[in-house]
């Protein structure tokens, strides 16, 4: 078995979800579970088949983060991974509960514009995404001043009143 880690390429403010699922069906729910819960999104969805063809299976919305999707999924490799990539001015907390309700869908592994790296289990069968690195390491524990900020920064993009 061999570990390597496969960096998320992506613009840095780009949002996106990554998961696991279990079936081609996947492809086709979760587009509908993206437009369902954001009519009018903007997003690319692509999925690591893992038996048949193989291939990597694609849909979405707009066709600039059609194709981040589908080279980063190409990048992973991994059989029966998804990955969604978020139109500019969508976010995973607008879709992340619709995702998770698809019957196909196993585990998410993240959502995040952060920089992000998977770390890839590759053996004789295929690849596995063993888990992720999403962002950097904390500097510090939150403090008075913290609290205040965070509070305020909620408040002020609208997710708390």
């Amino acid at each position: 078995m061999e570990l390597t880690t496969v960096k998320i390429e992506k613009p840095e403010t780009a949002n996106f979800i990554l998961g696991q699922t279990h079936f081609i069906k996947t492809v086709e729910d979760v587009h509908e579970a993206m437009v369902t819960a954001v009519p009018g999104i903007k997003f690319g969805l692509a999925f690591c088949e893992a038996s048949g063809a193989c291939l990597v299976r694609w849909s979405g919305a707009d066709e600039t983060v059609i194709e981040l999707a589908r080279k980063n999924a190409a990048s992973l490799a991994a059989g029966h991974s998804f990955i969604v990539f978020l139109g500019e001015g969508f976010f995973p907390i607008n879709v992340l509960n619709a995702i998770k309700m698809v019957p196909e869908v196993c585990h998410i592994f993240c959502a995040t514009a952060n920089p992000t790296e998977v770390v890839i289990a590759e053996t004789e069968l295929g690849r596995a995404i063993l888990g992720v690195v999403d962002g950097f390491k904390p500097k510090a524990i939150e403090g008075d001043e913290g609290i205040a900020w965070r509070k305020d920064f909620l408040r002020q993009i609208g997710y708390k009143s």
